[in-house]
């Protein structure tokens, strides 16, 4: 079941002799479950497709379907829902607010949204990620594994529909970015959530389910290593 479309999508920054083309005609679909990679070299559009994806960064033409929904025929204020509640972004420097512990952290979605949280999802995120014990530590005392993993967290607390990684293990040694990577499969797995990570990591992209490569805004190469979910 196919649960993003992207019809012919590109990014234009700049003018005339400034003019820099992020992405350029760029189409594809993700399945409900799939585990994608998005690979290629600095500057190719990784992470400006990630933005477009989330509903970060609109996009100068084409089309970003969601669940069927036209994510950018929303307004701001219905683009900022969406975020909240369809998309988890991960970012390679984690973004945690230093003034709230890991438990405001992770649910910090959640009471920006103005919903009640979960306590048994809560629990189970924690227990999940390893974090039990350091609920109410601040960033600046967590390890730089351990602040990826509330990241994770916050990501996973609302239940997206998709997840979207940006070099996710990018600061962290071999050993904790495969707990991080395991982590995301994991959560792929268990919660039927649908990850798309932007890595440099080729030890991370061939444990995805599909690659998808990126070069000058375009796709160079779309590879499927396996079914979705295995």
């Amino acid at each position: 079941m196919e649960i993003i479309r992207v019809e012919n999508l590109s990014k234009v920054y700049g003018a005339g002799e400034n003019e820099v083309r992020a992405l350029d005609g760029v189409s594809f679909a993700v399945e409900k479950g799939e585990f994608l990679a998005v690979i290629g070299p600095s500057g190719s559009g990784k992470s400006t497709l990630l933005h477009v994806l989330g509903g970060v960064d609109r996009p100068t033409s084409g089309k970003v379907y969601v669940n069927g929904e036209d994510v950018y025929a929303q307004n701001e204020e219905q683009l900022a829902v969406f975020r909240r509640r369809q998309v988890g972004l991960i970012y390679q420097f984690y973004n945690l607010i230093p003034v709230l512990n890991v438990v405001e952290n992770i649910t910090l979605p959640v009471q920006m949204d103005g919903r009640k949280v979960n306590g048994e999802r809560l629990s189970e995120l924690v227990a999940t990620l390893g974090l039990e014990g350091r609920e109410h530590s601040l960033p600046n005392q967590l390890s730089g594994g351990q602040q990826q993993r509330v990241s994770i967290g916050r990501a996973l607390m609302n239940a997206p529909a998709v997840v979207l990684a940006d070099e996710p293990t990018g600061n962290l040694d071999s050993r904790n970015s495969q707990e991080i990577v395991e982590l995301l499969k994991l959560s792929n797995r268990k919660y039927g959530q649908t990850l798309i990570v932007i890595t440099h990591d080729e030890n991370v992209a061939l444990q995805a389910d599909r690659i998808l490569a990126i070069e000058d805004g375009r796709i160079a190469r779309d590879e499927r290593l396996r079914g979705a979910g295995k």
